[in-house]
């Protein structure tokens, strides 16, 4: 076997071991790109489906084998279809030069500071009623949603997101996005939630802030235009009348990447 391994590592050249380092880079970029879109999801189904199929022939379920193989079939199909977007923002960043980019991943010290400009930014918009929707990104992407909305990639600052805001201004109406430590666009258009036992009093805002929270594992902030009340929005559910510090602190443990409910959060914030 040794000598087998040996044999194989010396028939391997330079330009075999480039062949294999750019493949490897090209799988990669992919993934990073992949891993920005709602599209990593049906990636998983695919893989969960691909084993059922080897598993059943393995166990010698020869029907659900046949229905599962006929499956795969019609799904090999319909992929250019369902990846269309994903596909075209590959050949877009390719183009670009896009496809060579670094991903940016923020430092504790940088998180602290991007904690206080959001409390800060969202204290003045309560203040002054002023309506405003800000989704934190996390692990799953929300490219789908960024391309909605007016590009922007710039730095968070509270500044920045006040004048966001600004009533009658070009990208006040809708969702704000940030990925990391910018905003990556503004004016985003976000999913309404069907659930129909929310309370009457929540607005448009509310209902896209816990509709995005049912499809993505981003935080959602809320201000009130009408109340002036800050809320968070997190897995699906509301978490209501926080002012700037509570908020910080709330943000925190899912910043720190901490997998939380909001029955968790609430007992965090209260341990604060």
């Amino acid at each position: 076997m040794l000598l087998q391994i040996r044999g194989i590592l010396a028939t391997v050249t330079l330009l075999d071991i480039v062949d294999i380092v750019i493949v490897a880079f090209f799988l990669y970029k992919s993934y990073s790109m992949m891993k920005d879109t709602r599209a990593v999801a049906l990636l998983k189904g695919l893989i969960v489906l691909l084993i059922a199929t080897l598993v059943s022939k393995w166990l010698g379920l020869n029907v659900i084998n046949w229905v599962l193989q006929k499956s795969m079939t019609v799904v090999l199909v319909a992929l250019p279809v369902v990846f269309q977007p994903e596909l075209r923002r590959a050949l877009e960043q390719l183009g670009r030069g896009g496809f060579f980019r670094k991903n940016i991943f923020l430092s504790a010290e940088e998180t602290e500071s991007f904690l206080d400009e959001i409390s800060k930014a969202t204290s003045v918009l309560a203040k002054n009623k002023i309506g405003a929707l800000v989704v934190f990104e996390r692990e799953t992407g929300l490219t789908d949603y960024i391309e909605t909305g007016i590009k922007v990639g710039g730095l968070v600052s509270s500044e920045f997101l006040i004048n966001i805001f600004i009533p009658n201004t070009p990208m006040h109406d809708g969702a704000v996005i940030i990925r990391g430590d910018r905003v990556m666009a503004a004016g985003c258009l976000l999913p309404l939630t069907d659930d129909r036992t929310l309370n009457k009093e929540l607005g448009t805002r509310h209902r896209a802030a816990i509709g995005i929270s049912e499809q993505a594992d981003c935080v959602v902030v809320v201000v009130s235009e009408e109340t002036g009340t800050i809320s968070l929005a997190h897995a699906g559910q509301l978490m209501r009348h926080l002012d700037a510090d509570s908020l910080k602190n709330t943000l925190r443990p899912l910043f720190l990447g901490k997998t939380m409910t909001i029955g968790d959060l609430f007992n965090w914030r209260a341990s604060s």
